[in-house]
């Protein structure tokens, strides 16, 4: 990518401002449809992270460029957040984001993110490889900016052992992009992703660290795995104490759900509690569908939106 595109795509449009077996049909409504419910009566705007349907699209039966009419068709949902990994080869291919952003543009769903893995660790605690990390997402803070995104969500996993080590490089890396990515108007926000990452007071303390505006972080509801042993993870975070560590500096939230009781609610989250969390926050965004399931995506994509309107209009 050349210069003068570069800085096209940076000051262009400046004035722009696992499922457990339950019955859902009283949940869903009628055959299996999402109810009825305007996100408008909500305190925030509900999105779909693409990872919600990763096992359909790494298994081809659903592309990138397919996923925004998916997530308004199948779904209601008017808002995506795209994962790199599913597009990972184009984001200097100008025709293919011209198509997606039509596609986007015609189908009245906005870009809101994009989820970086892959590129190298931000927190690396060698300088050289901490460098090649930055300049690795250079190319994607450019691709937000061309398809209307506010951020791209990055990590900032450490390589050291150290956690002051692993804060520095952290604060380095996370900084020295975020100065990259400013003048194109695109947040550089950080997800709760292991490792020290998972610590709200580790993560806080780089956020404060970086002081930057357009820096922040992206709670997500359940990783807070700091340390994993043999047989799952070896020690965890509190998820609440964490979200509400970071919620100060959140530019987007993960809403996290992967099993269901009867009633619908989120076995591994109190959501009412947590949503209660970022509420008080004064967060007023997106909060993004993250659920997983082994056998049924859109059913668990359905059911995390369902219980998201439920505790939204509680709260709201």
């Amino acid at each position: 990518m050349n210069v003068t595109r570069r800085s096209f795509i940076r000051d262009s449009g400046k004035g722009i401002i696992g499922l457990s077996a339950i019955s859902t049909l009283s949940i869903l409504g009628k055959n299996n449809q999402v109810m009825a419910n305007p996100n408008s009566d909500l305190f925030f705007k509900i999105s779909l992270a693409e990872w919600s349907l990763n096992r359909t699209l790494f298994s081809g039966k659903l592309t990138n460029m397919e996923f925004p009419s998916k997530a308004k068709n199948d779904f209601g949902i008017h808002a995506v957040e795209y994962v790199n990994q599913f597009f990972k080869d184009k984001a200097n291919d100008e025709s293919y984001l011209k198509e997606l952003k039509s596609r986007t543009t015609d189908l009245d769903v906005r870009n809101v993110l994009i989820m970086i893995d892959g590129e190298g660790h931000l927190a690396d605690s060698d300088e050289a490889k901490r460098k090649v990390a930055i300049e690795n997402h250079y190319k994607w803070v450019e691709a937000a900016k061309f398809l209307g995104c506010h951020s791209i969500r990055v990590n900032a996993y450490a390589t050291s052992s150290d956690p002051l080590e692993g804060k520095a490089a952290a604060v380095d890396g996370l900084s020295r992009l975020t100065e990259f990515a400013e003048p194109y108007g695109i947040g550089i926000i950080v997800e709760n992703h292991g490792g020290f990452s998972s610590n709200g007071v580790w993560l806080t303390d780089v956020m404060k660290q970086v002081n930057k505006p357009s820096c922040g972080t992206l709670p997500d509801f359940g990783n807070f795995c700091i340390k994993r042993g043999p047989d799952g993870c070896a020690e965890e975070y509190d998820r609440y104490k964490g979200v509400t560590e970071m919620m100060p500096f959140a530019k987007g939230v993960s809403a996290k759900a992967s099993a269901f009781d009867a009633e619908g609610n989120c076995v591994e989250t109190d959501y009412y509690k947590m949503m209660k969390i970022v509420k008080d926050a004064g967060y007023k965004g997106h909060v993004g569908i993250e659920s997983g399931s082994e056998t049924n995506e859109d059913q668990a994509i359905k059911l995390t939106k369902a219980l998201l309107e439920k505790v939204g209009q509680k709260l709201s």
